[in-house]
């Protein structure tokens, strides 16, 4: 790619960053777009990004590592950026400039793999879909989830939610989540996730600290109960695991779709924030296994999509579902803030910013 397309796809970023009220991302990503030189390791290897900048979540991974830093406290000079108090964008790409060239072992590290962000607040959005799933099919369900990061989404049957008023889940979880609600809440229902699974490529072991701190660095500086949330879920993690493979997401999700499903279990495949980032023979192949499950599927072993994904027309997330026996194609439930901050049922009301994204970052699941 080119440099002009690794300086826009910061510049997207902090459109995204701002519209999440997240300035001070915000302001990173306008003085990387606007102002990073070619001087250093680390300033050439950005620049000069050999795949798809977006879709690599280059500049996520480029900020992940400098968060590292703050929260080592390795940097005070990059503390004062993160902590707001530096915002000047020359002063803020001075500051850069240095960093990149201070620590350009670590960053380069982090250059090297995606960004985990694992955000235990998405749970919410899919719960939102899996009561539409169970209005529909029934209460028992079995969750299959892909790109499951440290598996912090898998505790999704041991978190209580608070959805607008209407609470889901065990009364004595050790973490709630209550995303701001904007709107009816949903009716009660009865729901019993009976099983949960999942995969990533790049699994992370939130039991070990080094790799729980790089799932900390993932979480923007603004919204610290996301940081306590994280570690609340990490601390679960680590008393009771969870079932995570290290698998490709199309082949395990063909071996998962194989597996005899119990009666009365209505299979769930759940996702969020992660298509964009699979590889197109990836994606093609998820579909398919799919579409053929639900060929297969029965009113007594029903099958079930639910995802939370990027909508580029609205710049929010939308809960979308889709399901099997007697399939109405894809139907949203609600949409949401990235990291699930808040929660709005039904579909966006506006037009959305009208900003263009590129193909590799706009691409549909279904």
């Amino acid at each position: 790619m080119s440099e002009a397309a690794v300086r826009e796809a910061f510049r997207i970023q902090a459109f995204y960053c701002a519209r999440m009220d997240a300035p001070i991302y915000a302001r990173l990503c306008e003085a990387i777009a606007d102002r990073l030189t070619r001087k250093g390791e680390v300033a050439r290897r950005v620049l000069d990004w050999s795949g798809e900048p977006t879709r690599d979540a280059l500049p996520l991974r480029l900020i992940g590592g400098l968060h590292a830093l703050v929260l080592d406290r390795a940097d005070d000079a990059l503390a004062a950026v993160f902590a707001g108090v530096v915002k000047e964008p020359d002063a803020i790409a001075a500051v850069l400039a240095a960093t990149l060239e201070r620590h350009a072992a670590r960053l380069l590290a982090y250059l090297d793999g995606p960004p985990q962000t694992n955000e235990p607040g998405r749970a919410a959005a899919l719960m939102v879909g899996l009561i539409a799933v169970a209005r529909r099919l029934g209460p028992r369900l079995e969750t299959l989830e892909i790109g499951a990061s440290a598996g912090l989404n898998l505790l999704i049957d041991r978190y209580r939610f608070d959805l607008g008023g209407t609470l889901v889940g065990p009364a004595d979880a050790a973490l709630t989540l209550r995303p701001e609600w904007r709107g009816e809440p949903p009716a009660p229902v009865a729901l019993d996730i009976v099983a949960t699974r999942g995969c990533d490529v790049a699994p992370l072991d939130a039991r070990d600290p080094a790799q729980a701190r790089r799932l900390e660095s993932y979480v923007w500086p603004e919204a610290p109960e996301r940081l306590e949330r994280l570690r609340a879920a990490v601390a679960m993690v680590r008393e009771r695991g969870v079932a995570l493979d290290r698998a490709d997401a199309a082949d395990w999700l063909e071996e998962r779709l194989a597996e005899p499903q119990a009666a009365g279990v209505t299979r769930a495949l759940l996702h969020s924030v992660v298509w964009q980032y699979l590889p197109g023979e990836s994606a093609d192949r998820v579909r398919a296994a799919m579409a053929a499950a639900g060929a297969r599927a029965t009113s007594e072993r029903p099958l079930a999509w639910v995802m939370m994904e990027p909508d580029r027309a609205s710049a929010r997330q939308l809960v979308r579902v889709r399901a099997w026996p007697d399939d109405r194609g894809w139907e949203t439930f609600a949409s949401a803030h990235a990291h699930a901050a808040w929660i709005a049922p039904g579909p966006p009301a506006d037009e959305g910013p009208g900003i263009t994204l590129p193909d590799a970052a706009a691409s549909e699941p279904g």
